[in-house]
């Protein structure tokens, strides 16, 4: 299965901060030595309650970790902001340790925007407890808060008008200066999801660039695993394929 090295980015101007990981990943990729150059790491500073990129990585979870039943402050992370915790107890009414979709919209919708459901669900997708799939517990809730937090610098910097939207020649830049050369098909692929059919420009929210660029981080850091070599091609099963993209495209629909 080719891609064309289309994730190899070998940008000169390594400026941009790298895309935010997920939970658990220790990326060969990281390192000095390795090869391509996917991301390019940049310190930076990012909204409150947030951290930099190569600080949050080690505060992500493991999937084979255990999580406690209630939210007492020692089962986030240490080092995270009072704010982050307070925003999970707030929609945790249950005291149960977890919260659902709904809750985590709620929480999310404080500080960031009101992300729409489908883009909670991937989340929860990417983030999930691995002993409650379908929740939320205090370290991922961390590592997620964290995540947005970085999503929302990248954000912030391509939105050069100030305006609250990207384009999609915004988005390609964005998506560029974290690592990733999309090409202008997949581009339009992607940006045609957000048309509503008015015939007018099609701009992206906070909400929908998060979601596109889970989107790609999720799909190319799954195909890098099977690029060994890091040619930009590999050969996979159809199976192996089916499980890659599908959960992409409906798990959280």
């Amino acid at each position: 299965m080719a891609y064309s090295n289309r994730y190899n980015n070998n940008n000169s101007q390594s400026y941009a901060p790298s895309a935010p990981s997920f939970p658990g990943e220790q990326s060969p990729y990281t390192s000095a030595s390795a090869a391509p150059n996917y991301h390019a790491h940049h310190s930076q500073s990012y909204p409150h309650g947030t951290t930099t990129p190569s600080s949050s990585i080690s505060a992500y979870g493991s999937y084979g970790q255990q999580y406690p039943s209630s939210s007492s402050l020692s089962e986030f992370p240490a080092g995270t902001h009072p704010d982050v915790i307070r925003s999970f107890q707030l929609v945790d009414r249950d005291r149960s340790g977890f919260i659902d979709e709904n809750e985590l919209q709620q929480a999310l919708s404080s500080t960031y925007n009101r992300f729409s459901l489908r883009t909670i669900r991937l989340l929860i997708f990417l983030f999930k407890n691995p002993n409650a799939p379908l929740t939320i517990g205090p370290k991922e809730f961390a590592a997620l808060w964290t995540c947005l937090g970085q999503w929302q610098a990248i954000f912030q910097r391509y939105d050069k008008d100030r305006s609250g939207k990207i384009d999609s020649f915004e988005l390609r830049d964005a998506l560029y200066g974290i690592g990733y050369t999309i090409p202008a098909s997949i581009l339009q692929l992607l940006v045609s999801k957000y048309d509503d059919g008015s015939g007018r420009r099609v701009e992206l929210n906070f909400d929908s660039f998060v979601e596109c660029g889970l989107i790609v981080k999720g799909l190319t850091d799954k195909f890098k695993e099977k690029d060994r070599r890091y040619t930009g091609s590999a050969t996979l099963s159809y199976d192996t394929f089916m499980s890659m993209v599908i959960p992409f495209l409906v798990s959280y629909n």
